[in-house]
């Protein structure tokens, strides 16, 4: 005589079938847990273990054990593998703090000539080291099992991440006034569209900056061009010359857009001061200029400040920005677009050609103008 089939009623509430029918599809999650959710799933609609395991191509006693674990630990931890007792662990909690510890000193302390850790160098120390300091226990470590240990705290000995200290105690000042200029430039800018008229010439923002050691690299054979089916990029010798570096001066007009450079060998004080009087020259005389630039030791020199005060009052205003604050100055991105369209892979014959070729691009820029635009919320400033 046949016997009764066996139904398990096995409920589940809406999160839980959200989630089930999510993993159902996912192609990211692992393949065991696909399988027991779209078990689950069909379990409920057909609660037939051999009628879930004929569609899915599994034995019924797979899917009964995992209806089974979904009832007693509920349908989302069914998906997982139960843990097992395996073999109990030969490295102590203590031990791998000890070893954890020892990651988070830099190897240079303990004598060595490295200035971090390799895992295979901590590896080491630790077999000579530990037994001798009580964890007799990682004797025998080996390289693969500190990975995992390091793993586990999230502990990553053998890199380095930057961070920037703010070494200047008025960065907040500094920063607030640099963003009501710009919180100006925006003021103008909405004056002029509503007015339908030019912008005012009464002022004139601009941001400045140098970008120095740009380098006048030549190349010894020629560049190959691209050849279909053979190479699809410039071909490029290995060897090169170098025929120096040049400096950038440059700034923009945060209300034109218009930019105003210089190309030096050096960024001095006389530079700095060449650049000025290029303002000076393209600005009419009742216009106030302000710039917003850094504190290099060109723009606060006594030489600079000789020649500014020989200037009529108002015609010049320097607002600076803080130390290690050069991303508050709009001039930057103006310098990456730069670096990324026109210097990068750049190859001359001299460096009076790299001089042409930066101001030719400068005139470029000018053709279609760009008006940057500070998109930073002044009351974020805080």
């Amino acid at each position: 005589m046949t016997a009764w089939r066996r139904v398990v009623e096995l409920s589940m509430s809406e999160a839980d079938l959200a989630m089930l029918a999510s993993i159902a599809r996912s192609r990211t999650e692992s393949a065991g847990r696909v399988e027991r959710a779209r078990m689950l799933l069909a379990y409920r609609e057909d609660p037939s273990f051999f009628a879930v395991g004929r569609a899915l191509g599994v034995h019924h006693q797979t899917v009964q054990r995992c209806v089974e674990r979904a009832l007693a630990h509920g349908p989302i931890a069914a998906l997982d593998d139960l843990p097992r007792p395996g073999k109990e662990p030969t490295i102590t909690a203590e031990a791998k703090a000890w070893l954890v510890s020892l990651a988070c000193r830099k190897a240079k302390e303990l004598g060595y000539p490295h200035e971090l850790w390799t895992t295979r160098l901590l590896a080491r120390h630790a077999r000579e080291h530990g037994p001798a300091e009580g964890h007799a226990c990682l004797g025998k470590l080996v390289q693969g099992t500190v990975c995992k240990i390091l793993n586990e705290q999230e502990v990553k000995p053998h890199k380095v991440r930057y961070y920037l200290e703010r070494r200047d105690p008025e960065f907040k000042e500094k920063m607030a006034e640099v963003l009501c200029v710009y919180r100006e430039v925006k003021i103008l800018k909405e004056t002029a569209a509503g007015s339908k008229k030019e912008p005012s010439d009464a002022v004139a923002i601009v941001s400045y900056d140098e970008k120095p050691g740009i380098q006048a690299i030549a190349t010894t054979a020629a560049d190959l061009p691209p050849e279909p089916g053979v190479h699809a990029t410039f071909a490029r010798d290995h060897e090169y010359k170098r025929h120096g570096t040049v400096s950038l001066l440059a700034g923009i007009d945060l209300v034109t857009g218009e930019v105003h450079a210089l190309v030096k060998d050096r960024h001095r004080s006389r530079e700095f001061i060449e650049f000025l009087k290029l303002l000076d020259a393209a600005y009419p005389a009742h216009t106030a200029i302000k710039l917003i630039l850094d504190n290099h030791s060109a723009h606060i020199s006594k030489e600079t400040n000789a020649w500014l005060a020989d200037q009529p009052a108002g015609r010049f205003e320097f607002t600076f920005t803080p130390k290690h604050g050069s991303w508050l100055n709009l001039v930057e991105g103006f310098f990456s677009k730069l670096a990324r369209s026109v210097l990068r892979h750049i190859r001359v014959a001299s460096k009076q050609e790299l001089k042409d070729r930066i101001m030719a691009a400068m005139d470029e820029f000018n053709r279609h103008p760009v008006v940057h635009t500070w998109s930073y919320k002044i009351d974020q400033a805080a």
